[in-house]
């Protein structure tokens, strides 16, 4: 199949650090490309891929000291990719919004997957306005605030096999992770107790966004520094990760937030670490509760369920990883949407193939102005009748 991967361009394409959705893009196009399909990816300039690359910006946005604004260059893109759309099978979405306006009409040739979190109330009307898109939830959860959007499936998320070597011989003692962004929603301050209250450290990997600084400044950085046992490390890159998880004893991921996926809950479990995750969004989806990790709903669950994860099996948690949430096991059940998508448009163009040939069809027994007249007689006939 000829397939079009449409990636954000705030970061490159594998992201030099942080951003969940362009890593997810490019372990799919890899996998894709692996697998024999013919892939074009637009993304920045700066990605690299075994796809063919159509270059739409020269860098990452986010890293840029030059471009300043998104809106322009994610406006050039889409309109580059709606010039070019034909000469795909299917046009596989991951930026949101911005190409809903200039692909109604050929919507079944697309598919967008849906990275983020959807309750926010703006955007039930915005599906509403743009009911033929068709969409790929990444957990079931994720759909739950706009049922009625046209939802094609839901695709879990997967990462290579071989990304993150399994860890089944700790060190002595060891530590407990967090790792991903310092905000609110993250519950930073929840790892902190939890990790003192059973006396083991906390190393914290995460980035800090502008919005977030005042709140780590406020509420996180001063946990940190009231005792020992708990390092900030910054943000960590892949190849630092496979260590930073699998010399881990268990992630900490005490969100408050209806998380979509949660990338960092599988990346753990690869590196054979078992997860402690707070009831939320994609949560129960993801965590084999009692396997490969605990769920809870509040922190006094939580701690009495964390010393039932430390002891879980590492190799179990890796072999739960192995059965569902690898690159493979992703781009299969994308390409099975693929293929869906490919037989609506078959349809789609077939019906339109019909309907041109009927309206000729009937043009060449009786010409159109003939046809009209000839219409127009037999109702002033009928009307005549009536009275």
């Amino acid at each position: 199949m000829k397939i079009a991967q449409i990636a954000p361009l705030m970061e490159s394409v594998p992201p030099r650090l942080y951003g969940g959705t362009e890593r997810i893009v490019s372990w799919l196009t890899e996998e894709l490309v692996a697998q024999g399909h013919d892939v074009t990816l637009f993304a920045s300039g700066d990605s690299i891929t075994s796809a063919t690359l159509v270059p739409c910006t020269t860098e990452a946005i986010r890293l840029s000291e030059t471009m300043k604004e998104y809106m322009p260059y994610y406006t050039m893109m889409v309109d580059r990719v709606a010039r070019l759309s034909r000469a795909f099978d299917v046009v596989h979405f991951h930026i949101d919004m911005f190409q809903f306006p200039l692909f109604r009409g050929m919507e079944h040739r697309t598919l967008t997957t849906l990275h983020g979190r959807q309750d926010l109330p703006d955007l039930y009307p915005f599906y509403r306005a743009f009911p033929k898109m068709p969409l790929v939830s990444i957990s079931d959860s994720q759909r739950a605030p706009i049922p009625d959007a046209n939802f094609a499936g839901t695709v879990l998320h997967g990462l290579p096999a071989d990304l993150h070597k399994p860890n089944y011989n700790l060190e002595d003692g060891g530590y407990l992770a967090f790792l991903g962004r310092i905000s609110p929603e993250k519950r930073p301050d929840r790892a902190i107790q939890l990790a003192r209250s059973v006396g083991i450290p906390l190393k914290i990997a995460a980035k800090v966004d502008k919005a977030d600084i005042e709140y780590y400044q406020s509420v996180i950085k001063p946990l940190i520094d009231e005792g020992d046992g708990v390092e900030f490390v910054g943000e960590v890159d892949e190849r630092s990760k496979t260590k930073f998880l699998g010399n881990a004893r268990a992630l900490l991921f005490p969100i408050d937030w209806p998380e979509p996926f949660g990338l960092v809950m599988i990346e753990a479990m690869a590196c054979g670490t078992p997860v402690l995750a707070f009831r939320h969004g994609s949560v129960p989806e993801v965590i084999d509760d009692g396997v490969t990790g605990r769920v809870v709903g509040s922190m006094d669950e939580a701690f009495v369920a964390l010393p039932e994860v430390l002891q879980l099996d590492r190799r179990a948690v890796r072999a739960r990883f192995d059965a569902r949430f690898t690159a493979a096991r992703m781009a299969h059940d994308y390409v099975n949407l693929y293929r869906k998508q490919v037989e609506l448009a078959d349809g789609v163009r077939s019906g339109e193939k019909i309907r041109i040939e009927a309206e000729r069809s009937i043009g060449s027994i009786i010409p159109v102005p003939e046809l009209t007249a000839t219409l127009n007689s037999r109702s002033q006939e009928s009307k005549q009748r009536a009275s």
